[in-house]
Protein backbone atom coordinates (compact mmCIF):
# COMPACT_ATOMS: atom_id res chain seq x y z
CA UNK A 1 0.00 0.00 0.00
CA UNK A 2 1.31 3.27 -1.13
CA UNK A 3 0.41 6.31 2.11
CA UNK A 4 -0.17 9.77 1.16
CA UNK A 5 2.40 12.19 2.67
CA UNK A 6 -0.14 14.27 4.59
CA UNK A 7 -2.99 13.12 5.70
CA UNK A 8 -5.54 15.35 8.03
CA UNK A 9 -6.77 14.06 11.29
CA UNK A 10 -9.43 14.98 13.86
CA UNK A 11 -10.06 13.14 17.57
CA UNK A 12 -13.61 13.62 19.26
CA UNK A 13 -11.45 14.05 22.73
CA UNK A 14 -10.14 17.25 21.08
CA UNK A 15 -12.95 18.64 19.08
CA UNK A 16 -11.61 22.24 18.41
CA UNK A 17 -8.17 20.47 17.50
CA UNK A 18 -7.35 19.50 13.66
CA UNK A 19 -3.82 17.88 12.87
CA UNK A 20 -1.82 17.27 10.04
CA UNK A 21 0.13 13.85 10.25
CA UNK A 22 3.13 13.99 8.07
CA UNK A 23 3.66 9.63 7.57
CA UNK A 24 7.14 10.13 5.67
CA UNK A 25 10.43 10.39 7.23
CA UNK A 26 10.78 12.29 9.69
CA UNK A 27 7.25 11.24 11.28
CA UNK A 28 5.69 13.59 12.95
CA UNK A 29 2.37 15.44 13.61
CA UNK A 30 1.48 19.05 14.00
CA UNK A 31 -1.55 20.36 15.53
CA UNK A 32 -3.39 23.44 13.73
CA UNK A 33 -4.91 25.05 16.62
CA UNK A 34 -1.81 25.90 18.12
CA UNK A 35 0.72 25.16 15.37
CA UNK A 36 2.37 22.56 18.16
CA UNK A 37 4.81 20.17 16.32
CA UNK A 38 5.30 16.77 17.91
CA UNK A 39 8.20 14.91 16.37
CA UNK A 40 7.24 10.89 16.03
CA UNK A 41 10.51 10.00 14.26
CA UNK A 42 13.40 11.92 14.76
CA UNK A 43 16.04 12.66 11.68
CA UNK A 44 18.91 11.11 12.38
CA UNK A 45 20.58 11.47 9.83
CA UNK A 46 21.07 15.64 9.71
CA UNK A 47 23.10 17.89 11.92
CA UNK A 48 20.50 20.81 14.34
CA UNK A 49 20.76 23.20 10.90
CA UNK A 50 19.35 20.74 8.29
CA UNK A 51 16.89 19.54 10.81
CA UNK A 52 15.58 23.08 11.42
CA UNK A 53 15.09 23.91 7.55
CA UNK A 54 13.83 20.21 6.78
CA UNK A 55 11.40 21.22 9.17
CA UNK A 56 10.51 24.29 7.97
CA UNK A 57 10.33 22.97 4.21
CA UNK A 58 8.09 20.49 5.49
CA UNK A 59 5.74 22.29 7.30
CA UNK A 60 5.25 24.56 5.08
CA UNK A 61 4.32 21.59 2.79
CA UNK A 62 2.04 20.70 5.49
CA UNK A 63 0.13 24.19 5.38
CA UNK A 64 0.04 24.23 1.47
CA UNK A 65 -1.62 21.04 1.90
CA UNK A 66 -3.84 21.84 4.54
CA UNK A 67 -4.66 24.44 2.23
CA UNK A 68 -5.44 22.99 -0.67
CA UNK A 69 -7.41 20.44 1.32
CA UNK A 70 -9.89 23.27 2.20
CA UNK A 71 -10.32 23.98 -1.48
CA UNK A 72 -11.01 21.20 -2.62
CA UNK A 73 -13.96 20.50 0.51
CA UNK A 74 -15.50 23.94 0.13
CA UNK A 75 -15.65 23.16 -3.96
CA UNK A 76 -17.64 20.32 -3.31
Amino acid sequence: MELPKFVLADNTDYPEDIFIIHLDYPRFIINLKDDEVEIIEEAEDLDENELETEMERLIEQANAFYDREVERYEKE
